[in-house]
Protein backbone atom coordinates (compact mmCIF):
# COMPACT_ATOMS: atom_id res chain seq x y z
CA UNK A 1 0.00 0.00 0.00
CA UNK A 2 1.53 3.22 -0.78
CA UNK A 3 1.54 5.43 1.94
CA UNK A 4 2.41 8.22 -0.39
CA UNK A 5 -0.62 8.96 -1.82
CA UNK A 6 -2.75 11.91 -2.16
CA UNK A 7 -5.60 9.37 -1.27
CA UNK A 8 -4.20 9.61 2.22
CA UNK A 9 -4.24 13.68 3.05
CA UNK A 10 -7.62 13.68 1.46
CA UNK A 11 -8.84 11.09 3.76
CA UNK A 12 -6.87 12.91 6.78
CA UNK A 13 -8.57 16.07 5.85
CA UNK A 14 -12.35 15.29 5.32
CA UNK A 15 -11.77 13.41 9.12
CA UNK A 16 -10.50 15.92 10.55
CA UNK A 17 -13.07 18.39 8.78
CA UNK A 18 -16.21 16.64 9.56
CA UNK A 19 -14.30 16.32 13.52
CA UNK A 20 -14.56 20.39 13.12
CA UNK A 21 -17.81 20.26 12.04
CA UNK A 22 -18.67 18.78 15.56
CA UNK A 23 -16.29 21.22 17.18
CA UNK A 24 -18.33 23.51 15.07
CA UNK A 25 -21.60 22.64 16.72
CA UNK A 26 -19.95 22.89 20.26
CA UNK A 27 -19.28 26.30 19.62
CA UNK A 28 -23.15 27.00 18.41
CA UNK A 29 -24.03 25.75 22.01
CA UNK A 30 -22.25 27.73 23.83
CA UNK A 31 -23.98 30.84 21.86
CA UNK A 32 -26.68 29.88 22.07
CA UNK A 33 -26.08 29.36 25.77
CA UNK A 34 -24.83 32.65 26.53
CA UNK A 35 -27.16 34.76 24.43
CA UNK A 36 -30.55 32.47 26.11
CA UNK A 37 -28.93 31.37 29.92
CA UNK A 38 -30.91 34.17 31.83
CA UNK A 39 -34.30 33.30 30.15
CA UNK A 40 -35.46 31.63 33.11
CA UNK A 41 -38.68 29.55 33.01
CA UNK A 42 -41.46 30.45 35.58
CA UNK A 43 -44.27 28.52 36.48
CA UNK A 44 -47.99 29.59 34.85
CA UNK A 45 -49.41 29.78 38.43
CA UNK A 46 -48.97 28.01 41.81
CA UNK A 47 -50.90 25.32 42.68
CA UNK A 48 -52.92 25.83 45.86
CA UNK A 49 -53.43 22.27 45.94
CA UNK A 50 -50.65 20.18 45.43
CA UNK A 51 -51.02 17.33 42.67
CA UNK A 52 -50.01 13.88 43.45
CA UNK A 53 -46.47 12.55 42.49
CA UNK A 54 -45.35 9.19 42.26
CA UNK A 55 -41.74 8.44 43.22
CA UNK A 56 -41.09 5.86 40.72
CA UNK A 57 -37.26 4.06 41.89
CA UNK A 58 -36.14 1.64 39.36
CA UNK A 59 -33.94 -0.74 41.05
CA UNK A 60 -31.64 -3.39 39.55
CA UNK A 61 -28.85 -5.05 42.13
CA UNK A 62 -28.06 -1.95 43.88
CA UNK A 63 -27.61 -3.04 47.45
CA UNK A 64 -24.64 -0.46 48.58
CA UNK A 65 -27.01 2.88 47.32
CA UNK A 66 -30.28 1.76 47.87
CA UNK A 67 -31.09 2.76 51.89
CA UNK A 68 -29.38 5.71 51.04
CA UNK A 69 -32.16 6.51 48.65
CA UNK A 70 -35.00 5.59 50.36
CA UNK A 71 -33.26 8.04 53.16
CA UNK A 72 -33.94 10.72 51.05
CA UNK A 73 -37.04 10.32 49.45
CA UNK A 74 -38.20 9.59 52.99
CA UNK A 75 -37.07 13.55 54.04
CA UNK A 76 -38.78 15.10 50.75
CA UNK A 77 -40.43 18.42 51.38
CA UNK A 78 -44.21 17.24 50.13
CA UNK A 79 -46.95 16.43 52.03
CA UNK A 80 -47.15 12.43 52.65
CA UNK A 81 -51.12 12.04 51.05
CA UNK A 82 -49.54 13.58 47.77
CA UNK A 83 -46.68 10.88 47.67
CA UNK A 84 -46.85 7.92 46.38
CA UNK A 85 -43.79 5.70 46.38
CA UNK A 86 -42.47 2.67 43.83
CA UNK A 87 -39.53 0.58 44.26
CA UNK A 88 -39.06 -0.94 41.07
CA UNK A 89 -36.61 -4.10 42.08
CA UNK A 90 -35.50 -6.32 39.54
CA UNK A 91 -32.97 -7.07 41.63
CA UNK A 92 -31.11 -10.80 41.84
CA UNK A 93 -28.96 -10.35 44.89
CA UNK A 94 -29.52 -9.31 48.25
CA UNK A 95 -30.58 -6.10 47.25
CA UNK A 96 -34.66 -7.21 46.69
CA UNK A 97 -34.76 -7.66 50.94
CA UNK A 98 -32.92 -4.40 51.18
CA UNK A 99 -35.72 -3.12 49.44
CA UNK A 100 -38.45 -5.19 51.23
CA UNK A 101 -36.60 -3.59 54.83
CA UNK A 102 -36.75 -0.16 53.39
CA UNK A 103 -40.24 0.35 52.01
CA UNK A 104 -41.69 -1.46 55.55
CA UNK A 105 -39.75 1.91 57.21
CA UNK A 106 -41.20 3.67 54.81
CA UNK A 107 -44.95 2.47 55.40
CA UNK A 108 -44.07 2.63 59.28
CA UNK A 109 -43.02 6.50 58.63
CA UNK A 110 -46.79 6.77 57.16
CA UNK A 111 -45.87 6.83 53.23
CA UNK A 112 -47.50 5.44 50.82
CA UNK A 113 -44.99 2.82 49.49
CA UNK A 114 -44.51 -0.44 47.88
CA UNK A 115 -42.56 -2.61 46.44
CA UNK A 116 -43.63 -4.22 42.75
CA UNK A 117 -40.69 -6.81 42.11
CA UNK A 118 -40.47 -8.56 38.68
CA UNK A 119 -38.63 -12.00 38.12
CA UNK A 120 -38.87 -11.48 33.91
CA UNK A 121 -36.61 -8.34 33.34
CA UNK A 122 -38.46 -7.60 29.96
CA UNK A 123 -37.55 -4.50 28.53
CA UNK A 124 -35.38 -3.79 31.71
CA UNK A 125 -35.24 -0.10 32.89
CA UNK A 126 -37.77 0.54 30.02
CA UNK A 127 -40.01 -2.58 31.04
CA UNK A 128 -39.52 -1.53 34.96
CA UNK A 129 -41.37 1.60 34.51
CA UNK A 130 -43.88 0.76 31.96
CA UNK A 131 -44.88 -2.21 34.48
CA UNK A 132 -44.77 0.16 37.67
CA UNK A 133 -46.76 2.90 35.69
CA UNK A 134 -49.52 0.56 35.74
CA UNK A 135 -49.99 1.32 39.49
CA UNK A 136 -49.58 4.74 39.87
CA UNK A 137 -51.28 6.93 41.47
CA UNK A 138 -50.23 9.90 40.54
CA UNK A 139 -50.23 12.35 37.23
CA UNK A 140 -46.71 13.44 37.41
CA UNK A 141 -44.16 10.72 37.58
CA UNK A 142 -40.44 11.42 39.50
CA UNK A 143 -37.96 9.28 38.39
CA UNK A 144 -34.74 8.74 40.02
CA UNK A 145 -32.14 6.24 39.74
CA UNK A 146 -30.60 4.33 42.44
CA UNK A 147 -27.55 6.48 43.51
CA UNK A 148 -29.51 9.77 43.27
CA UNK A 149 -30.02 11.83 46.43
CA UNK A 150 -32.52 14.49 45.92
CA UNK A 151 -32.73 17.35 47.98
CA UNK A 152 -35.51 17.79 49.86
CA UNK A 153 -37.16 20.95 48.34
CA UNK A 154 -36.85 19.29 44.57
CA UNK A 155 -40.53 19.03 44.56
CA UNK A 156 -41.70 22.00 45.40
CA UNK A 157 -39.14 23.71 43.06
CA UNK A 158 -40.38 22.08 40.34
CA UNK A 159 -44.16 20.49 40.40
CA UNK A 160 -45.70 24.23 39.76
CA UNK A 161 -44.58 23.88 36.39
CA UNK A 162 -46.96 21.36 35.72
CA UNK A 163 -49.61 23.87 35.98
CA UNK A 164 -49.58 24.29 32.41
CA UNK A 165 -51.19 22.01 30.76
CA UNK A 166 -48.58 21.44 27.36
CA UNK A 167 -45.47 20.81 30.15
CA UNK A 168 -45.01 16.78 29.70
CA UNK A 169 -41.31 16.68 31.81
CA UNK A 170 -39.02 18.74 34.04
CA UNK A 171 -35.71 17.39 33.96
CA UNK A 172 -33.33 18.73 36.77
CA UNK A 173 -29.94 19.25 36.43
CA UNK A 174 -27.19 16.76 37.68
CA UNK A 175 -25.02 17.40 41.03
CA UNK A 176 -22.09 15.24 41.56
CA UNK A 177 -21.82 13.57 45.28
CA UNK A 178 -18.05 12.67 45.09
CA UNK A 179 -16.98 15.05 42.31
CA UNK A 180 -13.45 14.98 44.12
CA UNK A 181 -13.11 11.49 45.06
CA UNK A 182 -10.44 10.93 42.42
CA UNK A 183 -8.87 12.33 38.83
CA UNK A 184 -11.67 9.89 36.63
CA UNK A 185 -14.67 11.45 38.90
CA UNK A 186 -13.50 14.83 38.57
CA UNK A 187 -13.11 14.29 34.58
CA UNK A 188 -16.77 12.89 34.23
CA UNK A 189 -17.95 15.55 36.35
CA UNK A 190 -16.65 17.94 33.48
CA UNK A 191 -18.19 15.92 31.16
CA UNK A 192 -21.53 16.17 32.23
CA UNK A 193 -21.14 19.74 33.25
CA UNK A 194 -20.77 20.82 29.74
CA UNK A 195 -23.78 18.64 28.49
CA UNK A 196 -26.16 19.39 31.71
CA UNK A 197 -25.24 23.30 32.35
CA UNK A 198 -24.47 24.04 28.20
CA UNK A 199 -26.40 21.68 26.02
CA UNK A 200 -29.28 21.11 27.90
CA UNK A 201 -29.70 24.63 28.78
CA UNK A 202 -28.99 26.17 25.42
CA UNK A 203 -31.76 23.51 23.62
CA UNK A 204 -33.97 24.08 26.31
CA UNK A 205 -34.45 28.12 26.85
CA UNK A 206 -33.79 28.64 22.48
CA UNK A 207 -37.04 26.36 21.49
CA UNK A 208 -35.30 23.56 20.28
CA UNK A 209 -35.56 19.99 21.26
CA UNK A 210 -33.57 18.59 24.48
CA UNK A 211 -33.92 15.42 26.25
CA UNK A 212 -34.80 13.35 29.80
CA UNK A 213 -31.53 12.14 31.43
CA UNK A 214 -33.44 9.23 32.32
CA UNK A 215 -33.31 9.91 35.87
CA UNK A 216 -34.17 13.45 38.07
CA UNK A 217 -37.07 14.10 35.82
CA UNK A 218 -40.96 14.67 36.10
CA UNK A 219 -42.70 13.15 33.64
CA UNK A 220 -46.37 13.77 33.42
CA UNK A 221 -47.92 10.33 33.11
CA UNK A 222 -50.64 11.61 30.10
CA UNK A 223 -47.49 12.64 27.91
CA UNK A 224 -45.90 9.51 27.95
CA UNK A 225 -49.02 7.69 27.09
CA UNK A 226 -50.05 10.00 24.28
CA UNK A 227 -46.20 9.86 23.11
CA UNK A 228 -46.46 5.85 23.35
CA UNK A 229 -45.30 4.75 26.21
CA UNK A 230 -41.71 3.46 27.31
CA UNK A 231 -40.41 1.56 24.24
CA UNK A 232 -37.59 -1.36 24.45
CA UNK A 233 -35.78 -1.39 21.35
CA UNK A 234 -33.13 0.89 22.44
CA UNK A 235 -30.42 0.96 25.21
CA UNK A 236 -31.88 5.00 25.71
CA UNK A 237 -35.52 4.81 26.54
CA UNK A 238 -35.28 8.47 28.02
CA UNK A 239 -33.74 9.92 24.51
CA UNK A 240 -36.58 7.84 22.41
CA UNK A 241 -39.60 8.78 24.61
CA UNK A 242 -38.16 12.72 24.79
CA UNK A 243 -38.13 12.81 21.08
CA UNK A 244 -41.80 11.22 20.31
CA UNK A 245 -43.36 13.05 22.84
CA UNK A 246 -41.53 16.59 21.66
CA UNK A 247 -43.04 15.47 18.14
CA UNK A 248 -46.29 15.28 19.59
CA UNK A 249 -45.91 18.80 20.61
CA UNK A 250 -45.25 18.47 24.14
CA UNK A 251 -42.85 21.09 25.91
CA UNK A 252 -40.29 20.23 28.19
CA UNK A 253 -38.19 22.43 30.39
CA UNK A 254 -35.29 22.22 32.18
CA UNK A 255 -34.37 23.40 35.58
CA UNK A 256 -30.48 23.82 35.28
CA UNK A 257 -30.74 25.82 38.96
CA UNK A 258 -32.61 23.17 40.47
CA UNK A 259 -29.77 20.37 41.34
CA UNK A 260 -30.09 16.30 42.12
CA UNK A 261 -26.84 15.05 43.56
CA UNK A 262 -25.75 11.74 41.98
CA UNK A 263 -22.91 9.07 42.34
CA UNK A 264 -20.53 9.20 39.82
CA UNK A 265 -18.89 5.67 38.25
CA UNK A 266 -15.00 5.57 40.10
CA UNK A 267 -13.84 3.10 38.29
CA UNK A 268 -12.56 2.98 34.57
CA UNK A 269 -14.89 -0.31 33.95
CA UNK A 270 -18.07 1.51 35.55
CA UNK A 271 -17.40 4.74 33.42
CA UNK A 272 -16.81 2.49 30.19
CA UNK A 273 -19.87 0.35 30.48
CA UNK A 274 -22.04 3.40 30.94
CA UNK A 275 -20.43 5.16 28.27
CA UNK A 276 -20.83 2.29 25.93
CA UNK A 277 -24.64 1.78 26.61
CA UNK A 278 -25.26 6.25 26.06
CA UNK A 279 -23.22 5.92 22.98
CA UNK A 280 -25.10 2.74 21.70
CA UNK A 281 -28.21 3.59 22.48
CA UNK A 282 -27.99 7.25 21.00
CA UNK A 283 -27.39 5.52 18.09
CA UNK A 284 -30.30 3.50 18.20
CA UNK A 285 -32.48 6.02 18.45
CA UNK A 286 -31.21 8.39 16.10
CA UNK A 287 -31.91 5.33 13.56
CA UNK A 288 -35.38 5.16 14.85
CA UNK A 289 -36.75 9.09 15.14
CA UNK A 290 -34.66 10.97 12.73
CA UNK A 291 -36.41 9.95 9.97
CA UNK A 292 -39.92 11.43 11.72
CA UNK A 293 -38.20 14.67 12.76
CA UNK A 294 -37.65 15.08 9.88
CA UNK A 295 -40.82 14.75 8.53
CA UNK A 296 -42.32 16.67 11.25
CA UNK A 297 -43.87 20.48 10.84
CA UNK A 298 -41.48 22.09 13.04
CA UNK A 299 -38.69 24.40 12.23
CA UNK A 300 -35.32 23.75 10.01
CA UNK A 301 -33.31 25.28 13.34
CA UNK A 302 -34.83 22.46 15.24
CA UNK A 303 -34.55 19.89 13.21
CA UNK A 304 -31.09 20.55 12.38
CA UNK A 305 -29.83 20.80 16.10
CA UNK A 306 -31.59 17.16 16.31
CA UNK A 307 -29.91 15.80 13.80
CA UNK A 308 -26.21 17.53 15.19
CA UNK A 309 -27.45 15.88 18.52
CA UNK A 310 -28.69 12.34 17.29
CA UNK A 311 -25.33 11.81 15.16
CA UNK A 312 -22.32 13.39 17.70
CA UNK A 313 -21.56 10.40 18.89
CA UNK A 314 -20.38 9.53 14.82
CA UNK A 315 -17.59 11.62 15.98
CA UNK A 316 -15.96 8.53 17.84
CA UNK A 317 -16.35 6.57 14.51
CA UNK A 318 -13.70 9.71 13.03
CA UNK A 319 -11.78 9.66 15.75
CA UNK A 320 -10.49 6.00 14.77
CA UNK A 321 -10.10 6.56 11.13
CA UNK A 322 -8.09 9.53 12.32
CA UNK A 323 -6.14 7.08 14.37
CA UNK A 324 -5.28 5.15 11.04
CA UNK A 325 -4.35 8.43 9.00
CA UNK A 326 -2.08 10.33 11.45
CA UNK A 327 1.07 8.51 10.59
CA UNK A 328 0.61 8.08 6.60
CA UNK A 329 -0.10 12.04 6.63
CA UNK A 330 3.01 12.65 9.36
CA UNK A 331 5.33 10.81 6.87
CA UNK A 332 4.04 11.88 3.48
CA UNK A 333 1.56 14.71 3.90
CA UNK A 334 2.08 16.83 0.30
CA UNK A 335 3.38 20.48 0.88
CA UNK A 336 1.35 23.49 -0.68
CA UNK A 337 3.30 25.87 1.34
CA UNK A 338 1.54 28.25 3.85
CA UNK A 339 -1.86 27.38 2.24
CA UNK A 340 -2.17 24.74 3.99
CA UNK A 341 -1.47 26.24 7.33
CA UNK A 342 -3.76 29.40 7.28
CA UNK A 343 -6.70 27.79 5.29
CA UNK A 344 -6.73 24.10 6.37
CA UNK A 345 -4.96 23.45 9.14
CA UNK A 346 -6.06 26.19 11.78
CA UNK A 347 -9.47 26.09 11.13
CA UNK A 348 -9.61 22.45 11.65
CA UNK A 349 -7.46 22.50 15.42
CA UNK A 350 -9.67 25.28 16.45
CA UNK A 351 -13.10 23.86 15.76
CA UNK A 352 -11.97 20.25 16.41
CA UNK A 353 -9.26 21.48 19.54
CA UNK A 354 -9.89 24.95 21.07
CA UNK A 355 -13.72 24.75 20.12
CA UNK A 356 -14.02 21.72 23.35
CA UNK A 357 -11.64 24.06 25.19
CA UNK A 358 -13.78 26.80 25.33
CA UNK A 359 -17.05 24.56 25.70
CA UNK A 360 -15.91 22.90 28.96
CA UNK A 361 -14.43 26.18 30.47
CA UNK A 362 -18.11 27.96 29.81
CA UNK A 363 -19.28 25.59 31.63
CA UNK A 364 -17.03 25.66 34.69
CA UNK A 365 -17.23 29.59 34.79
CA UNK A 366 -21.15 29.54 34.52
CA UNK A 367 -21.41 26.37 37.78
CA UNK A 368 -18.12 27.74 39.43
CA UNK A 369 -17.66 31.51 39.16
CA UNK A 370 -15.22 31.72 42.01
CA UNK A 371 -12.98 28.37 41.99
CA UNK A 372 -13.48 27.78 38.17
CA UNK A 373 -9.81 28.42 37.01
CA UNK A 374 -8.89 24.95 39.89
CA UNK A 375 -10.41 22.73 36.97
CA UNK A 376 -7.93 24.31 34.00
CA UNK A 377 -5.54 21.56 34.72
CA UNK A 378 -7.83 18.04 34.47
CA UNK A 379 -8.61 19.98 30.67
CA UNK A 380 -5.39 17.95 28.98
CA UNK A 381 -6.69 14.66 31.08
CA UNK A 382 -10.60 15.30 30.06
CA UNK A 383 -9.40 15.57 26.03
CA UNK A 384 -6.62 12.62 26.36
CA UNK A 385 -9.88 10.59 27.81
CA UNK A 386 -12.00 11.60 25.46
CA UNK A 387 -9.53 9.94 22.68
CA UNK A 388 -8.74 7.00 25.10
CA UNK A 389 -12.70 6.13 25.06
CA UNK A 390 -13.05 6.50 21.39
CA UNK A 391 -12.19 2.36 20.97
CA UNK A 392 -14.99 1.68 23.47
CA UNK A 393 -17.42 3.83 22.21
CA UNK A 394 -16.26 3.56 18.40
CA UNK A 395 -17.36 -0.26 19.50
CA UNK A 396 -20.84 0.75 20.88
CA UNK A 397 -21.50 2.79 17.14
CA UNK A 398 -20.40 -0.08 14.82
CA UNK A 399 -22.95 -2.25 17.08
CA UNK A 400 -25.90 -0.04 16.97
CA UNK A 401 -25.19 0.70 13.33
CA UNK A 402 -25.33 -3.15 12.13
CA UNK A 403 -28.15 -4.00 14.83
CA UNK A 404 -26.56 -5.92 17.31
CA UNK A 405 -28.24 -6.35 20.43
CA UNK A 406 -26.86 -6.36 23.68
CA UNK A 407 -28.44 -6.31 26.90
CA UNK A 408 -28.77 -3.22 29.27
CA UNK A 409 -25.78 -2.85 31.53
CA UNK A 410 -26.25 -0.98 34.16
CA UNK A 411 -23.37 0.68 35.77
CA UNK A 412 -22.15 -0.15 39.44
CA UNK A 413 -22.04 2.68 42.29
CA UNK A 414 -20.72 1.77 45.47
CA UNK A 415 -22.48 4.42 47.77
CA UNK A 416 -19.10 6.51 48.44
CA UNK A 417 -18.94 10.25 48.32
CA UNK A 418 -16.04 12.80 48.41
CA UNK A 419 -14.21 10.34 49.72
CA UNK A 420 -14.37 6.62 50.83
CA UNK A 421 -16.05 5.37 53.99
CA UNK A 422 -15.91 1.70 52.88
CA UNK A 423 -13.74 -0.56 50.86
CA UNK A 424 -15.66 -0.07 47.65
CA UNK A 425 -12.91 -2.53 45.42
CA UNK A 426 -14.13 -5.44 47.86
CA UNK A 427 -17.78 -5.19 46.51
CA UNK A 428 -18.69 -8.66 44.76
CA UNK A 429 -19.53 -6.73 42.00
CA UNK A 430 -17.33 -8.12 39.14
CA UNK A 431 -15.64 -6.61 36.32
CA UNK A 432 -17.19 -7.91 32.48
CA UNK A 433 -13.84 -9.86 30.56
CA UNK A 434 -13.36 -7.99 27.18
CA UNK A 435 -10.53 -6.95 24.99
CA UNK A 436 -11.03 -3.64 24.92
CA UNK A 437 -8.28 -2.31 26.93
CA UNK A 438 -5.50 -4.67 25.12
CA UNK A 439 -6.73 -2.57 21.99
CA UNK A 440 -6.19 0.68 23.62
CA UNK A 441 -2.74 -0.85 24.99
CA UNK A 442 -1.61 -1.69 21.22
CA UNK A 443 -2.97 1.62 20.24
CA UNK A 444 -1.11 3.43 23.29
CA UNK A 445 2.48 2.19 21.77
CA UNK A 446 1.67 2.96 18.86
CA UNK A 447 1.37 6.73 19.29
CA UNK A 448 3.93 6.93 21.62
CA UNK A 449 6.08 5.65 18.39
CA UNK A 450 4.28 8.55 16.20
CA UNK A 451 5.20 10.90 19.45
CA UNK A 452 8.77 9.92 19.91
CA UNK A 453 9.35 9.80 16.20
CA UNK A 454 8.02 13.58 15.50
CA UNK A 455 10.22 14.50 18.42
CA UNK A 456 13.21 12.40 17.19
CA UNK A 457 12.83 14.55 13.66
CA UNK A 458 12.49 17.90 15.95
CA UNK A 459 8.70 18.38 15.12
CA UNK A 460 8.04 19.49 18.37
CA UNK A 461 4.33 21.08 17.89
CA UNK A 462 3.46 17.68 16.17
CA UNK A 463 4.61 15.90 18.76
CA UNK A 464 3.13 17.79 21.59
CA UNK A 465 -0.01 17.94 19.60
CA UNK A 466 -0.18 14.25 19.70
CA UNK A 467 0.75 13.32 23.13
CA UNK A 468 -3.01 13.24 24.25
CA UNK A 469 -3.51 10.22 22.07
CA UNK A 470 -0.79 7.75 24.29
CA UNK A 471 -1.81 8.92 27.49
CA UNK A 472 -5.70 8.39 26.25
CA UNK A 473 -4.62 5.13 25.38
CA UNK A 474 -2.54 4.24 28.53
CA UNK A 475 -5.05 5.67 30.66
CA UNK A 476 -8.33 3.73 29.71
CA UNK A 477 -6.58 0.48 28.89
CA UNK A 478 -4.17 0.12 32.39
CA UNK A 479 -6.71 1.70 34.36
CA UNK A 480 -9.11 -1.53 33.21
CA UNK A 481 -6.22 -3.84 33.40
CA UNK A 482 -5.40 -2.87 37.00
CA UNK A 483 -8.20 -4.25 38.32
CA UNK A 484 -5.99 -8.14 37.47
CA UNK A 485 -3.22 -7.14 39.80
CA UNK A 486 -2.44 -10.16 42.33
CA UNK A 487 -3.00 -7.86 45.01
CA UNK A 488 -6.35 -7.28 44.11
CA UNK A 489 -5.40 -3.14 44.99
CA UNK A 490 -5.78 -0.51 42.31
CA UNK A 491 -5.01 2.90 41.79
CA UNK A 492 -7.58 4.94 43.30
CA UNK A 493 -7.69 7.57 40.43
CA UNK A 494 -9.34 4.88 38.08
CA UNK A 495 -10.17 1.25 38.81
CA UNK A 496 -12.30 -0.97 40.74
CA UNK A 497 -14.21 -4.31 39.69
CA UNK A 498 -17.39 -3.57 38.02
CA UNK A 499 -20.39 -5.57 37.95
CA UNK A 500 -22.26 -6.17 34.67
CA UNK A 501 -26.13 -7.09 34.71
CA UNK A 502 -26.32 -9.27 31.84
CA UNK A 503 -24.28 -10.48 28.37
Amino acid sequence: MDLSSPLWYFSYIVVLTGLAGFGFHRLCIVYLYLRHARKHPVPKEIFSDLPLVTVQLPVFNEMHVVDRLLDSVSKLDYPQDKLQIQVLDDSTDETTEICRKGVERLVALGFDAEMIHRDDRTGFKAGALEHGTQFAKGELLFILDADFVPNPDVLQKTVHYFSDDQIGMIQTRWGHLNRTFNVLTRIQAMFLDGHLELEQTARNRSGRFFTFNGTAGIWRKSCIADAGGWEHDTLTEDMDLSYRAQLKGWRFIFLNEVETPAELPVDMDGFKSQQHRWTKGSIQVCKKVLPAIWKAKVPLYIKMEATAHLTSNFAYLMLICLCFLIYPNQQHAPDFGSMTKYIINIPIFFFSSVSVVVFYITAQKALRPGSWWKELPYLPLLLALGIGMSINNAKAVIEALLNHQTAFVRTPKYGVGQKAKTDWKKSSYKAMKTLTPVVELLFGFFFLFVVAEAAAKGNYSSAILLLPFPVGFFYTSLSSMARLLPSGRVPSDSTAEKHTTDN
